[in-house]
């Protein structure tokens, strides 16, 4: 019995034989795997890796070695008050005489320093330097920077790569989108760069490239990291992030794509703690290009206007007009003198398509006029309560901007109605002094109710409500109820504060 149970049996031998056989068997199937992983997994992973380590330079130095002599310094006397030295826009740094900081300034080209000093101290007028960075486009001598590094320039000059310094005139700027075109004088053969002729993508890596405070060209790199930015600097906001450290001084500076090319122009950075934390914002080549080709041949940039007050279409917006999705751009008031108005554009109507091309919002709206010229003619898509319209339009010049005055509000006769699902107190124009005749005057917000959230103010002026005008509060009350009968979530109103006139849409609420 012994013997039996410590033989090998049959059994076990069979058991055994399959046993070995099940992990050759899975051996062999995995050596299959191994082997056959890369057939099963699609050939777009070595692609990708493949196309990474392509886009991706082991090194910028050759990138750097081809466009950093076509950056330059730009030195900006103004004339100033305060006795201080102002760097890049605004960074003041006063330096006691004799310090080492002054004789540093002075080592790198900056010369007597302002408030009087250097044997210059019986000089009626105080001068400061304002310092930025450039880049020639052209080998006669013209070149690019920021308009807020010359716009208050008594004399400017810009200092090369290798340390020449020239004379520039300012050919002409842009304050809408901050470009200035400048010239230099008494030079020739000038080293300059070509703007790239497509928009970079996110996630592509870009080179700026600066020379702040005159110190030398620096160099930082990065990527893409968004585009389309709007900052809130001016109506053609349309910037490109970027993630490359970017100095102060560098404003005006060039940012480059992989093959030298100027992708953009850095003008702007975000930095909540003085310092760079690596939010930067640049100017599109394709703007930056039609803009400086118009300051080369009149001086000037000038643009279509069409005469309205636009604003985005909000959720709220969107569902109180109706609309299926919120895109376009709001008409807030259609001027009686301007071409929309004349060619039939009225308030309330949503602009859906320029020439055919849709309008995303209001700024892609002002964008596509602003490209446009005077006296051209354009076709608008509107969409008016419901039914879609085109409208031609012939341009209008782009007028001087015009500052919107906030009129106060004397509240010498209160004649309030409280309205407290909305958050507002209202009184009849008619009734408050200073006011116009027609609409209902804001007297007080509540500033934890729905009205203060979507920015009503006192002194706010409401002219219609869900398409009706209205004089007494009663007619917003009246207007309210029609809304909650109708199952209405909320109601859209046309509201003037000062000059401007907007659409604000509040929660109907319940009585």
């Amino acid at each position: 019995m012994s013997t039996a149970l410590n033989q090998p049996s049959k059994v076990s031998k069979l058991l055994r034989a399959r046993r070995f056989a099940l992990m050759a068997s899975v051996a062999g199937l995995g050596a299959v795997l191994l082997v056959a992983a890369p057939q099963f997994l699609p050939n777009q992973i070595p692609a990708i890796a493949h196309a990474e380590v392509a886009m991706r330079p082991a090194s910028f130095a050759d990138i750097v070695v081809k466009v950093k002599p076509a950056v330059f310094a730009v030195r900006v006397k103004v004339e100033d008050d305060d006795q201080q030295m102002s760097f890049s826009g605004g960074d003041q740094m006063p330096f006691p005489p004799g310090s080492p900081m002054e004789r540093f300034f002075k080592r790198f080209g900056f010369g007597d320093m302002p408030n009087g000093r250097g044997g210059k101290s019986g000089q009626s007028h105080h001068f400061s330097m304002a310092q930025g960075s450039g880049f020639f486009i052209t080998a006669d001598g013209y070149g690019v920077t920021n308009n807020h590094v010359v716009e208050r320039g008594q004399t400017v000059e810009i200092k090369t790569d290798n340390g020449k310094i020239y004379k520039a005139k300012v050919i002409g700027t842009d304050p809408r989108t901050d470009i200035a075109l400048l010239k230099a004088e008494g030079g020739k053969d000038f080293p300059y760069v070509k703007f790239a002729d497509k928009p970079p993508r996110i996630g592509d890596w870009v080179l700026a490239v600066g020379n702040p405070f005159g110190l030398g060209g620096t160099v930082t790199a990065g990527i893409v990291s968004a585009s389309g930015r709007d900052i809130g600097a001016g109506p053609y906001d349309d910037f490109i992030q970027i993630d490359a450290p970017v100095n102060k001084g560098n404003s005006g500076g060039p940012t480059f794509d992989v093959d030298g090319n100027v992708i953009g122009v850095n003008t702007a950075i975000y930095s909540p703690s003085g310092g760079n934390v690596g939010i930067a914002f640049a100017i599109p080549a394709d703007t930056v290009k039609s803009v400086v080709a118009q300051l080369k041949d009149k001086g000037v940039v000038t643009r279509g206007w069409i005469g309205v007050q636009i604003q985005p279409v909000t959720a709220d917006i969107a569902e109180s007009l109706g609309l299926k999705e919120a895109h376009g751009a709001l008409v807030a008031d259609a001027q009686s003198s301007g071409p929309a108005a004349k060619a039939g554009v009225e308030s309330g109507d949503v602009v859906t398509t320029v020439n055919g091309a849709e309008v995303k919002d209001a700024r892609d709206l002002a964008k596509k006029i602003g490209a446009l010229a005077p006296n051209e003619t354009v076709k608008l898509g509107l969409l008016r309560k419901g039914t879609e319209k085109t409208v031609s339009v012939t341009l209008g010049k782009f007028p001087d901007q015009k500052e919107a005055q906030v009129k106060g509000n004397d509240n010498g006769q209160n004649d309030d109605s409280g309205m407290p699902q909305l958050g507002l107190s209202l009184a009849p124009a008619s009734a408050v002094a200073g006011a116009n005749t027609d609409g209902v005057v804001v007297t007080e917000v509540d500033p934890n109710g729905p009205a203060a959230e979507r920015g009503f103010k006192s002194g706010d002026v409401i002219t219609e409500v869900a398409g009706r005008t209205v004089d007494r509060p009663s007619d917003v009350r009246k207007a309210l109820d029609v809304a909650r009968k109708e199952g209405k979530r909320t109601i859209l109103m046309r509201v003037k504060t000062g000059d401007a006139t907007r659409f604000v849409a509040l929660p109907v609420g319940r009585a």
